[in-house]
């Protein structure tokens, strides 16, 4: 029983990430550095539909996005949480409308949406890949989300160097991948614009030769998933899971010519990613290609976890 006691007397804390495509929640334990799912959640809103090009949320978005939150907040009063922190990203940047959004978020959990910059969004998303992992060495985290991408690592004094570039995976889908499958001029197009974004990383970010490349996020889970070969959705199996590059193009290729079917048939495949994989696949594709990567480490901790443990670096004792 002693040994239990300090995981039980561990305070809780919860983070809610809002991003173009998903609302996400993570309800933990923090014990020193570690952190302990109570609950972890996900549910595709798709709050950045259309925001490339009319600069406003929906009202249906935020209707679903709404609708998901109070759904949270049911299961945040099953737990004395110590503090809550809102993280809103990409998507709500961009649009003229935030102050709808901020006031139905503050109405449902009594906290205020917090739009922090792709540069805190990568910091966040650093400190949370690295709970989770074991890593030797220079490390470059890519956390590939629904509107943007941020790139972060760290300089041998420990200051963090970051970058946030708009390709997203709902981004490039909006933007470019509008057939079922893709076509090949819909493709280039994408990868034009990937590229062009990462050429942008390859030259203001540090890399050397012995830099481990990690993946966060949706996109990345699901390449692994199915390169792993897996029936359904394993988190125990991706987490920390490598993958090389000729994997990632290969599962890049075959998504981009399934149809919409055929992806959302796969047991792994979540519901909210079927229709943008293909853009977040082209994401780490292109990421890998260009920066000079052979592997991908996979990581389950991401913003969420990172949240959390700021909120614990910050509670008093």
């Amino acid at each position: 029983m002693s040994e239990l006691a300090p995981v039980l007397s561990a305070p809780v804390f919860a983070a809610i990430d809002c991003g173009t495509n998903a609302i996400r929640l993570l309800i933990a334990r923090v014990d020193g550095g570690h952190v302990t799912d109570l609950v972890r959640e996900m549910r595709t809103v798709r709050l950045g539909e259309g925001v490339d090009t009319a600069g406003e949320f929906s009202a249906a978005a935020l209707d679903r996005t709404f609708a998901a939150a109070r759904e949270y907040a049911v299961m945040l009063n099953n737990y004395d949480v110590k503090k809550i922190r809102f993280i809103a990203t990409s998507a709500s940047r961009d649009v003229t409308n935030r102050d709808a959004f901020s006031a139905g978020i503050m109405e449902i959990f009594g906290v205020e949406p917090e739009v922090i910059s792709g540069n805190e969004e990568a910091e966040l998303s650093y400190r949370g890949a690295l709970s989770g992992l074991e890593v030797n060495g220079s490390v470059l985290v890519a956390d590939i989300g629904g509107g943007s991408t941020e790139f972060v690592t760290a300089l041998a004094d420990g200051s963090l160097v970051s970058r946030s570039v708009n390709i997203g995976c709902v981004r490039m889908t909006e933007r470019y991948l509008h057939s079922d499958p893709p076509t090949q001029p819909e493709i280039a197009s994408t990868i034009s614009d990937i590229d062009n974004q990462i050429e942008l990383i390859k030259r203001t970010v540090p890399i050397n030769s012995g830099t481990t490349f990690i993946g966060l996020a949706g996109s990345v889970t699901t390449i692994a998933a199915m390169a792993l070969g897996l029936n359904e959705y394993d988190a125990e199996m991706i987490h920390g899971s490598r993958l090389g590059f000729e994997q990632v193009e290969t599962v890049t290729g075959e998504l981009l010519t399934m149809t919409h079917k055929e992806r959302a048939d796969l047991g792994f495949m979540h519901p909210g990613r079927v229709d943008v994989i293909g853009g977040g696949a082209l994401v780490l594709r292109e990421s890998m290609r260009i920066l000079g990567f052979d592997q991908v480490l996979v990581s389950e901790k991401d913003l969420l976890d990172g949240v959390v443990l700021t909120l614990h670096k910050q509670s008093p004792v």
